[in-house]
């Protein structure tokens, strides 16, 4: 994965905001219509359209017609690249901390003598 993925950009981008975590939550529960999700944010429709939209950019949801009702729907496997690249950030600062722990001791070693 490149240093600039804007898929995962994206991705970060839509989980940055409390009220599009708060409908993914929801969502981990089961699929939603619209105007169930938009209840408890008190925000108008407009804006809880935005914020799905957003959501359905980054594939973190999936929306589809029945009848006059839009349902929405969670991708989990969508969340993958971000666990991907938080697993390889992991290990990079792991290995860091590692050799910063490997240098304090021998340099304390050295000192004892």
């Amino acid at each position: 994965m490149s240093k600039h993925d804007p898929d995962l950009s994206r991705l970060f981008h839509a989980l940055a905001d409390p009220t599009r975590r708060a409908i993914l939550t929801r969502l981990a529960r089961e699929p939603a219509p619209v105007t169930e999700l938009a209840a408890p944010t008190g925000l108008r429709l407009p804006t809880v359209m935005r914020h799905l939209s957003v959501l359905e950019e980054a594939g973190l949801i999936s929306t589809a017609k029945a009848g006059r009702t839009r349902v929405c729907a969670l991708v989990p496997e969508a969340l993958a690249p971000a666990r991907s690249w938080m697993d390889e950030q992991r290990a990079i600062w792991e290995a860091r901390l590692d050799r910063l722990d490997a240098f304090v001791t021998s340099m304390m070693k050295e000192t004892e003598k």
